[in-house]
């Protein structure tokens, strides 16, 4: 089902080909083309052939992957006013 590769196109990001495959499945559905929905409400309404709902939850899943539990956590700063400085020092 995967139409666009990396390479072609012009948006580098992570996921760019599911966006670019969830973005043209929903363009061509009939919710789009003649119902003359928005994608958006589309897939809110969920109104989008099942194909469409399955890149979005690819698309959500591949943006999920990127962000790490642990990695989320170890990029909060604590000012150094409000660090208990007494569990630091020995």
């Amino acid at each position: 089902m995967m139409r666009y590769e990396e390479g072609d196109l012009a948006d580098h990001r992570p996921c760019a080909g599911v966006r670019a495959d969830l973005k043209m499945c929903l363009l061509e559905s009939n919710c789009c083309k003649i119902e003359k929905k928005t994608p958006r409400e589309c897939l809110k309404e969920r109104t989008c052939p099942p194909e469409c709902l399955a890149l979005q939850n690819t698309f959500f899943e591949c943006k999920r992957s990127l962000v790490s539990v642990k990695q989320w956590y170890s990029k909060i700063k604590i000012p150094e006013n409000k660090s208990p400085k007494h569990l630091y020092s020995q």
